[in-house]
């Protein structure tokens, strides 16, 4: 019998899902390309260390931007390496797929993510929007008549949205996460240190300096190598975190202003409820020291970090999916 899978097609990872084992794969959404023959030479981690790397013939390709597919066939050219990499087909059967995609898309978007699915060995496939699943995926129980609110915070977009009987009631999905604070990075180290670094190295410093406010009783620093901007030879500095927090000011202060304009838009009584039970941020971009104090700071609701927030979307696919598979008159978003 073929395993259902529960896919995160993320601009940075694709994580999967299988029903009975839990996430069994995660990996950066790269596919190495040599240019000269279009053949495929690396998928996920391989194709992901060759970023910045390779030679002017071998192209590292990101196959998802913002959420959305930019390159449909190396996109289904990856989600068929993974799904083979992890033998879920049948020997007469093929798996029942849940993928999700960011609450904005456009009908030609959701179908190429559907399609991507299907062409990659999928047999029935259900398309959900992200931030519901990522509810679903951090324990919230969104089948109640009650708010909840869900801010999953990605690699390609910010996905906020309040849910209340199974369905999204306002949402927004914006285009700035955790790439986005890569670029912001990368940038003012060139603006502040004459200091060209790429992208491998902005995400490194995120992950172990990274910081949401500028907190001068717990200063981290770090040191950077990359190229001179006049000289063109390699060189080091040293940076620290309030550098960072202020690098990254703007994509924060835009998540915050996107779940400002989602709040404003809710009936009172689902208002009431996220006052008591909470925000809960999911995704990586969680896991940026203090997000949670900025944004309870500005919003002045309670936030919550759910537990294990960048599997959250993947779990939550495979948990949907064996809903939606148990309840056949239930309906997902899209499926077919």
């Amino acid at each position: 019998m073929a395993k259902d899978i529960g896919i995160d097609l993320g601009t940075a990872n694709v994580l999967i899902y299988v029903a009975g084992k839990g996430i069994v794969l995660n990996e950066p959404s790269v596919v190495a390309v040599d240019t000269r023959t279009g053949k495929v030479l690396a998928v996920g981690s391989e194709a992901y260390r060759m970023v910045g790397r390779t030679p002017s013939n071998i192209r590292a390709i990101r196959s998802l931007k913002d959420g959305v597919i930019s390159d449909f066939d190396i996109t289904e050219e990856m989600l068929t390496y993974f799904i083979n990499k992890l033998d879920v087909k049948g020997f007469m059967s093929k798996p029942k797929i849940m993928i999700c995609a960011p609450t904005n898309v456009t009908e030609i978007e959701r179908n190429a993510i559907m399609q991507a699915a299907e062409k990659a060995g999928g047999g029935q496939v259900y398309l959900e929007e992200e931030p519901k699943v990522a509810a679903v995926g951090a324990g919230m129980d969104i089948f109640q008549p009650r708010g909840n609110m869900v801010i999953d915070m990605g690699g390609g977009t910010s996905d906020i949205a309040i849910i209340s009987l199974g369905d999204i009631v306002a949402s927004k999905s914006i285009r700035v996460a955790g790439d986005k604070m890569n670029t912001e990075i990368a940038g003012y180290i060139k603006q502040k240190h004459n200091l060209i670094i790429g992208e491998h190295t902005a995400e490194k410093i995120k992950i172990e300096i990274g910081t949401a406010k500028k907190d001068d009783s717990d200063v981290k620093t770090l040191e950077v190598r990359g190229r001179d901007a006049v000289s063109g030879m390699p060189r080091a500095v040293t940076i620290d975190s309030n550098e960072i927090a202020e690098a990254i000011h703007d994509t924060v202060q835009l998540i915050i202003s996107g779940a400002k304009e989602v709040l404003e838009v809710i009936p009172p009584e689902l208002a009431s409820d996220i006052v008591d039970r909470g925000i809960m941020l999911t995704g990586g971009g969680a896991l940026l020291r203090n997000i949670d104090q900025v944004i309870a700071d500005a919003l002045t609701v309670p936030v919550i970090i759910s537990e294990n927030p960048l599997d959250n979307v993947a779990k939550g696919a495979g948990i949907l999916l064996e809903h939606y598979i148990k309840n056949p008159k239930l309906k997902a978003k899209d499926q077919k």
